[in-house]
């Protein structure tokens, strides 16, 4: 075989997105408040696109469940375009069960728009205000202003102090002498490199920061392990006076800056899909997009007309004409693709309600396990396509505010009477709300095992493993046993 160069013809096939259908893959993905920043941009890129009156999208027939019983918990380009698969605090401030506060939430839990930050300035904007009197010089201010920026959420100063000082390029003398500036700040206790420091700057300010209490602060673990008897002693108090300081330091907040807003991290959630019961005498759901939050954008045929007289002119030449042409097409396919996203969102939404209508009538106790898949088949759609409807997207119902990715869970087999219709089983979330229900209901004096979980889940129907109670009540933040009854025990002091 010669060895020299030489001219070589393949074919080969390979997947090629277009602009356009990567636009459409992205607006498929996003939520409407994402969506609202990406038509601003439209809007402004494109003469020819304008906001027009909100028009209500017909929905596809809603599923045949009833409206919800009465409950105690209960609160009052085409389709193929966006349808396709292309190939291609970190850890909690407490460091134990120091303070045997918590409670529950109930057995749909707390709905997500209650989550959000409260009203009000960010902890940021409150700490700044106060700078200025408290500042020495131009110069430190301007170290506490940075200090301040590095603070999350809770109020803690994130990374060490070094790196700080060693970003502005001053000495860790000077850094520390503004950081105490910082923890001079109101709320007390923001500031601080750990959670003991926390609750040394909020004793000092309550001028309880006597030997005793530093002790106790500085050990901590101890707390949480429940070794009373050794910080008795360390502490050199009696049950009466060791009682009081825990008192006193259970009244202190471990994250004083969660008492402020978070400039958007944590705002509340704006549900993208509303449901709500049929009027009264009807069967089913209304399910509707949220148009408040989503603009229905025209194209002004006006002022096209009016730009393509202009450019009918010879002095104006073809460019211009040919790019009035490109955003009329332009304008054309992204209403066609907010349309097609509308009516994707609407399909999935609704199967998940026919799918999950237990939830919405009862409760999650009656949420079945259900796959991206199963949602997939059932509305003729791709996985990917509805995995992409339900990212970053909420729906709202009497029951409250949920992310659509909360209805997807696995399941596990459920027994006897219990097994439901077509054996399906029970939503892992049933699971975890019914552990929850049982150990909030537990006595002081009979904390339950693991084992004795297992026992309690299977009179309901519930088939588990102890390894697999023990992972969903890891999962929803519940202790073992031992840490549930050194909690109880401390509270009892």
């Amino acid at each position: 075989m010669a060895l020299g160069p030489r001219l070589d013809l393949r074919q080969s096939q390979s997947l090629v997105m277009t602009p356009q259908l990567q636009q459409a893959i992205k607006l498929l993905a996003a939520s409407n408040l994402e969506l609202e920043t990406y038509l601003a941009a439209a809007l402004e890129a494109n003469p020819l696109l304008e906001i027009g009156e909100p028009a209500d999208l017909p929905a596809d027939p809603p599923p045949t469940a009833d409206p919800p019983e009465p409950a105690a918990d209960a609160a009052g380009g085409g389709e193929s375009a966006l349808d396709i698969d292309p190939a291609a605090l970190d850890r909690d401030r407490d460091t134990g069960d120091w303070s045997a506060g918590g409670g529950g939430t109930g057995e749909d839990g707390p709905a997500i728009d209650q989550r959000g930050a409260s009203e009000g300035p960010t902890l940021a904007e409150h700490l700044l205000a106060q700078v200025g009197p408290a500042a020495g010089d131009a110069r430190e201010e301007a170290i506490v202003r940075h200090l301040i920026g590095q603070l999350d959420e809770a109020g803690y100063l994130v990374g060490p102090l070094r790196d700080a000082a060693d970003a502005l390029g001053v000495p860790l003398a000077e850094a520390e002498r503004a950081l105490t500036v910082v923890q001079s700040l109101e709320p007390t206790g923001v500031g601080a490199r750990s959670l003991g420091e926390c609750l040394a700057l909020q004793a000092r300010e309550a001028d309880r920061y006597d030997p005793c209490m530093a002790r106790l602060i500085d050990n901590l673990d101890l707390l949480g392990r429940g070794e009373i008897a050794r910080l008795k002693r360390m502490c050199d108090v009696d049950d009466e006076d060791f009682a009081e300081m825990l008192a006193e330091l259970r009244g202190y907040d471990p994250k004083p800056g969660l008492a402020f807003g978070t400039g958007g991290a944590g705002a509340a959630v704006v549900p993208d899909v509303l449901i709500n019961p049929a009027p009264a005498g009807e069967h089913g759901w209304d399910i509707a997009l949220n148009q408040a939050t989503l603009p229905r954008l025209v194209v002004n045929r006006q002022y096209y007309a009016e730009l393509r007289s202009g450019t009918a002119h010879r002095e104006v030449g073809k460019a211009a004409h040919s790019w009035l042409r490109e955003r009329l097409a332009d304008a054309n396919w992204l209403i066609r693709a907010l349309d097609q996203r509308q009516r994707t969102i609407l399909k999935v939404a609704t199967e998940i309600v026919r799918q999950q209508e237990g939830f919405f009538r009862k409760g999650v106790s009656e949420l079945r396990p259900l796959t991206l898949r199963a949602v997939a088949e059932a509305v003729s759609l791709h996985e990917s396509t509805v995995s992409r409807v339900t990212s970053n997207k909420y729906l709202a119902c009497p029951r409250g505010t949920f992310e659509l990715k909360y209805f997807f869970s696995s399941g596990v087999a459920r027994t006897g009477e219990m097994a439901g219709e077509g054996g399906a089983g029970a939503s892992a979330e049933a699971v975890k709300a019914a552990i929850r229900t049982l150990i909030e209901a537990e006595p002081a004096s009979a904390i339950l095992s693991d084992d004795a979980l297992v026992d309690l889940l299977r009179a309901q129907g519930f088939d588990l493993a102890r390894r697999t109670v023990a992972k969903y009540r890891e999962a929803i933040g519940i202790g073992s046993s031992v840490q549930r009854r050194r909690a109880r025990k401390l509270a009892a002091l």
